[in-house]
């Protein structure tokens, strides 16, 4: 099987060495790909928003599968054009990549499904701003109803703040969605879905926040840990259960059946899973951390899950252990980040059996030299026995890496081996 990965980040990375790794996969192809990326697959110029370009990119290269990973092709439509040229693709089509592409498209659906969310309300004139917001709190979570890259959303106490940010998104012509503060902590858990087939993945836990400690403004995403010590099996079970299925169940109703990789983002409070948001895609930074466990062939699962045929595919098997991903981002971010520093210490062994560094936003110097290229900038994963071990391996390995104002958080997965998680109960 000759596989073609569409996108440039640290999430492709992982997906590129995860499908190396297959011994059904004879050739690695990557789009536009990144500088360590390339160390590890053939990396094509492509414009990855382009169903034309891509469709005619995988049939120069007689791709068997055609992956899509990051969510603006989704919504744009890229699957549904490389689905229309006859090849088989990993990614939902343009209609149900909306469960991510529109919050309030993503909110009917988990209504008519009964799944569990937050009370939320859509603004889309700056006069019903004020009014709309007296109706939330004491914590506001306003979001950009849209593709924000995690970080169209502030979570604050300070009425002000929130009205800002509203006020900020309103100017720029984007609705704004308000929505009710959900308590407990928060679980990524990944599905393959095929219509109304679910398959889940190891759950995992993001860290949205800047700074050491959940401060600062959201970003992407500057870390994240598998597996979950403090998530019961039956708290698990009744995501999938109770949030994945009805939802996938709903979207086969209305005619969007969803194929691909469905995240689902959930607040565990006392009250049971609630759904924080859905994605339409595998998310980043958490794939680092959860395909670093797979021990299954991974493109076996994907090419199943293209293919309708993900029913008659083994259940994934994963490593022991624990795997942690840290990100080295560049200076000033999550606001405009430098770019055009030199990386040095980041070279990558392919093998990610302590560690491995996955590119995230890179490039290459016409004199060789490896430059940041983005925000997020690198995403290093520890594997270990066990969380701490995973911690060690990942943190001892950033360690040698060095990036003028480069910055990273020094606690990611730290309260889960301290014991500090805990999912709220009743009373």
């Amino acid at each position: 099987m000759r596989v073609l990965v569409i996108g440039s980040g640290a999430r492709e990375h992982a997906l590129v060495l995860a499908l190396r790794k297959d011994p059904a996969v004879t050739a690695v192809y990557a789009a536009p790909g990144n500088a360590g990326i390339a160390q590890h697959a053939e990396v094509r110029a492509v414009d990855a928003t382009s169903g034309e370009e891509v469709v005619a990119l995988a049939r120069e290269l007689a791709a068997d599968l055609v992956v899509v990973g990051p969510e603006v092709p989704l919504v744009l439509g890229v699957a549904d054009a490389v689905r229309a040229a006859g090849i088989p693709v990993f990614g939902p089509s343009a209609d149900a990549a909306r469960i991510e592409g529109s919050k309030a498209f993503a909110k009917d659906v988990m209504n008519a499904a009964g799944v569990r969310t937050a009370h939320s309300e859509i603004v889309d004139r700056p006069g019903e701003l004020d009014a709309a917001l007296d109706r939330f709190g004491p914590t506001w979570v306003v979001k950009d109803d849209g593709l924000a890259a995690g970080k169209g959303v502030v979570v604050t106490p300070d009425r002000s703040v929130a009205r800002e940010h509203g006020a900020e998104l309103l100017e720029l012509g984007h609705p704004v969605l308000l929505e009710s503060f959900l308590d407990g902590p928060e679980v990524s858990l990944f599905c393959l879905v095929d219509g109304e087939t679910v398959v889940p993945l190891l759950p995992a836990q993001d860290h949205k926040r800047v700074g050491d400690g959940d401060t600062g403004p959201n970003t992407g995403g500057m870390g994240a840990y598998t597996p979950l010590p403090w998530l019961p099996a039956e708290s698990l079970q009744a995501i999938v259960d109770d949030v994945v299925k009805p939802v996938a169940a709903e979207m086969v109703k209305r005619g969007v059946p969803f194929s691909g990789l469905l995240y689902a983002g959930l607040a565990m409070g006392q009250a049971g899973p609630a759904v924080v948001e859905f994605n339409c895609r595998f998310g980043d930074p958490e794939t680092q951390a959860v395909l670093a466990m797979l021990d299954s062939p991974l493109g076996e699962l994907l090419y199943a899950t293209a293919t309708g045929t993900l029913d008659q595919v083994a259940a994934p098997r994963w490593k022991d252990g624990a795997a942690v991903t840290v990100v080295l981002a560049a200076e000033n971010y999550p606001a405009r980040p430098r770019s055009g520093d030199v990386i040095t210490g980041a070279e990558s062994t392919g093998t990610g059996i302590e560690s491995e560094v996955l590119h995230a936003g890179t490039a290459q110097r016409e004199d060789g030299a490896l430059i940041s290229a983005g925000g997020r900038v690198l995403a290093i994963v520890g594997q270990g026995a066990d969380l701490v071990a995973a911690r060690k391996n990942a943190y001892d390995r950033l360690a040698g890496i060095k990036l003028s104002g480069g910055h990273f958080r020094t606690d990611i997965a730290l309260a889960a081996t301290e014991g500090r998680i805990t999912i709220p109960t009743a009373g």
